[in-house]
Parts: C-alpha cells; structure tokens; sequence
C-alpha cells in the first residue's frame, strides 16, 4: 500500500488531526520486555537524518518504520524494540524534529520529521532547555522519546505565544524560554 503524505498542517482541524493519529497503528513497544539485545549500528543525528553504519538511510518509510519502533529507557538509553530483541541506537540529541506547527481549536499540532502529528498537551508537554538566549524547545513524542522543535517552527510557536513567551495547548501553559 503506497504511503500518502499528510494534508497541510493548518488545514487540519483537531478531530482530524486524532482521526489521522488513530489510523496510525503504532506497535505496542512500551508493552515488549525482550531479552536478547545488541547494536543496531544506527544514529539519529542532531538534524535529523538517519544512518546506519556511516551510511544514510534516505527512504522515507524506513525512518518511519525504524521511528515506530523507538524507545527511550529511563537511563536514557535509546532501543529499536521488536517482541524478540531490542538494538541500541544513537540518538545525538532528540529522536524527532517538529518542522511545523498550527494552532488549532485551543491546541498546538506540530508536524515532525516523520510525517507524525503530535498535540501539545498533558500527555505531550513542551519543555524549554537551554539558555534564555538560545532556548532549545522539545516536545514530548511517545516511549521517552522527544521531538526537538526547529527554528522555523520555534518562531511561528512565538508567533503564536502570549506577550509573556508562553503557549497553551490543551488548556496547559508552556514556557517558549527556560527559567
């Protein structure tokens, strides 16, 4: 079945947003506790880009099928988790990049990197790392995974925030700049 890529953000509203994130049958790697493990040999970079073994992996529906498989243990430690085995792989700084945002019906939707859409809310806060001066925003995903958000997407989130730098989402407030 050929993969269709997803509408335009801002011309999605928030029921369609779930219904879309509902058809997505993510596996239940939260759920698999396997034994046996090793080294996938992959990296997912600080941009973004998927390797394995020095080599960029640039299909789409790799990344997306490697993306669904992802988890972070509370080490912090990333694994590709499957019901018989789980491979580390390294993950520079989040394993996702938020490349869009839209504010829709009181909520914050962000496009990643993999063609997934998540909603800020209390099971997918913001949090504001890094320096006042050069803030890092990331946003929970799923399994201990984070998305970070560019810096496209971070100037429309600033255009979209309260004179005071923060955002609501699903009736949850979020600083855009650390403490």
């Amino acid at each position: 079945m050929p993969y269709e890529p997803l509408p335009d953000l801002a011309t999605l509203s928030l029921a369609e947003i779930a219904a879309l994130n509902d058809a997505r049958k993510l596996p239940p790697v939260a759920q698999w506790n396997p034994q046996t493990s090793g080294d996938s040999l992959m990296t997912i970079r600080a941009d973004g880009r998927w390797f394995h073994d020095g080599g960029e992996i640039r299909r789409p529906a790799m990344i997306r099928a490697f993306a669904g498989l992802l988890r972070r243990e509370g080490d912090g430690r990333y694994w590709l988790v499957t019901p018989v085995e789980k491979q580390s792989i390294k993950v520079e700084d989040a394993a996702f990049i938020a490349t869009d945002v839209a504010a829709q019906d009181g909520a914050l939707a962000f496009k990643l990197n993999t063609d997934e859409i998540i909603v800020a809310g209390p099971d997918h806060p913001l949090v504001a790392r890094g320096t006042a001066e050069l803030p890092a925003i990331y946003l929970a995903v799923r399994n201990g995974c984070e998305a970070r958000i560019n810096r496209s997407t971070w100037l429309q989130l600033v255009e979209l925030a309260d004179a005071d730098l923060t955002a609501a989402s699903q009736g949850v407030r979020f600083a855009l700049v650390p403490a």
